[in-house]
């Protein structure tokens, strides 16, 4: 006897095909949308800003003058590096959220971007 597969519900291969692209499509376009997007945060209580983009590319790094302080330039590292990694987080989890939006979270072999 043979294994029978139920119908997906009348969608054939043609079907399902045409709608991975439409998918894959949406998920090509809202990446390209988020990788034009700036995230900003600040660290030091508004001391130091970093915007990078959606592809984690650093846009502008704004220090206010009076933490420039040559004694404690660890300081301006550390809330450098704080602001940085924020953005960072801000931009994957955006990209993250939208693209799990298009592919209700299924992960699709061949469709991650």
């Amino acid at each position: 006897m043979k294994a029978r597969i139920p119908n997906q519900g009348g969608m054939n291969q043609a079907a399902m095909m045409k709608q991975l692209q439409q998918m894959q499509d949406n998920m090509e376009t809202t990446q390209k949308e988020i990788e034009e997007t700036e995230f900003t945060a600040s660290s030091g209580g508004g001391a130091v800003e970093v915007s990078v983009n959606g592809a984690h590319e650093v846009k502008s790094i704004k220090i206010q003058p009076d933490v420039v302080d040559p004694e404690d330039v660890e300081m301006l590292e550390d809330m450098l590096i704080a602001a940085l990694n924020e953005a960072t987080r801000k931009a994957k989890e955006t990209m993250d959220r939208e693209i799990g939006k298009i592919t209700g979270g299924m992960n699709i072999p061949g469709l991650g971007l």
